[in-house]
Order: structure tokens, then sequence, then C-alpha cells
């Protein structure tokens, strides 16, 4: 668990560096389960259990690391502990009870990442994380409207290098402007990340999940790095070519990746 929880912080800092995690900005929830010893799972409730707002059926009894609520990341980089908690999900699944390390309140948009959690489980997938966060690059482009289509924006991106398709081999996609930490803003992610690791939130940032934290912000990473090449193309007077269709297609082939739905 230790080594789950300093990658989180690790994976924290570097979203501070890269001004991605403004102030309290970006929030990350890991299932923990897997490596929580029998220590941890006797541990009493720091506070009275907590409504989540929804049933979710899946999270049974599973265990999560959380950022706090109005905590910041460059803080969660030093301190994980003093700036996130240890949550169980009660066996109503309806509630979850904070076990360690302090009381620290977890995001407010935790249910929204409990819903995608609980599909998680549910798809039997291995993905444990997930990431919100604000890259620059990919915020700006979602101003316009142009990039708000989710098979342009993908196709543009990967033909910036072929690094991108390789590593963000299902695309970006997209989800129009809705109130952050909303019920609709959690649902239309949700439709999103069946198709899709990572998602563009219209004029907010990105939401994106993987096996481990590193893998979700690594996919961000891309994808953003295609961001700053086209847009430094764009800055240089020239709309850049990027790989053919016929390149990105070959890529796909040789190295067995999925192709955009």
């Amino acid at each position: 668990m230790k080594e789950v929880i300093n990658q989180v912080a690790e994976v924290a800092g570097y979203l501070w560096q890269k001004g991605w995690a403004e102030r309290n900005g970006g929030n990350i929830t890991v299932n923990i389960t897997d490596c929580v010893d029998n220590a941890v799972r006797s541990l009493p409730p720091l506070l009275p259990a907590i409504a989540i707002g929804k049933q979710l059926p899946f999270l049974k009894g599973q265990f999560f690391y959380a950022k706090g609520t109005g905590k910041r990341m460059r803080d969660l980089a030093r301190r994980p502990m003093d700036n996130g908690s240890i949550i169980r999900i009660c066996d109503d699944c309806e509630h979850y009870e904070i076990v360690a390390e302090h009381p620290v309140l977890p995001t407010s948009e935790l249910p929204s990442h409990l819903e995608i959690q609980n599909y998680l489980m549910a798809s039997g997938t291995r993905y444990k994380a997930t990431l919100h966060t604000h890259p620059i690059e990919l915020v700006a482009m979602s101003h316009s409207k142009q990039w708000l289509d989710s098979h342009h924006l993908t196709q543009v991106l990967w033909s910036m290098i072929p690094e991108t398709l390789a590593f963000a081999p299902l695309g970006i996609g997209v989800v129009p402007y809705a109130l952050p930490g909303s019920i609709l803003l959690a649902e239309s992610t949700l439709e999103q990340i069946k198709q899709h690791d990572v998602v563009l939130w219209e004029k907010h940032g990105v939401f994106a999940v993987g096996e481990d934290i590193m893998e979700a912000f690594d996919q961000v990473d891309v994808l953003n790095k295609a961001a700053v090449l086209y847009m430094t193309a764009c800055n240089m007077g020239f709309t850049p070519d990027g790989m053919s269709q016929q390149s990105v297609q070959e890529i796909q082939q040789v190295f067995h990746l999925p192709t955009h739905r």
C-alpha cells in the first residue's frame, strides 16, 4: 500500500510542476483493496459513515485512497496522508467510512470517481486509478468548437508523433461543458470512459483512468504533448501536416493497437 500511495504522491508532484494543478485543482482516487492488509481492514472509522448519493454494488468492501477536498497537489506530493485519506465502502454500498490516517474528507467529486470505479469493477478491467487534472494545452483546444469532435481531435493528436498513438491507443473522448461535480458531468464522463481512457471536459480539464495512477498520468501527458506540438507549429506560422492516415493505420497494424471507435 505504501508503494501505491508513494506513486500517487509522485504523480501529484508532476501535476503541480506542469502547472496542471493550480491551487486545489484536480483529484486522484485509487482502488487499493488488493494491497490492504488485515490491520487496515480492521481499523475503526474515524467519522460516522458518509453517504455516497447512490448505490454502487460492485464496490462493497473496497478500499480507496482519495485526495482530500480543498487539498493542494503540491502538498499531497510531500505529505500524502495529511492531504488524502483511506476510505472503505460500507456493506450497503451507499456509504463510505474514513479509516486512515486522519479524518480528511475526500474530494467533493468522490461520488463521480466512485461511480466510474464501480463501472471499472463491473466490467472486469484491471484499471484501479482515476485522475482529474487541468492540462493547459488540451483545455485551451477545448475552447474552440472545431476540437470538440472526438474523432477529429483524436486523429490530429495521433498524427503529431507516433508515441501518442502507441501510448494513448483509444484516443480521447469529449464531454460538452457541464457544471463541475454535477451528475450530468459524471454520467457523460462514464459514457465516454466506456470507449476511451482519457476524456476531455470542455473548458475544464481531463478525466483519465489506468491500471495505476502513473499510467493514467502518462496517457494525459502524451496527449497533451501532441497538443503542444500542434500549437507550436501553429505559432511558427503553419498548420502541421501530421502523419498521414496511412502511417497511422500502419502503426496500428504493426503494434496490434485498437482503432478509434
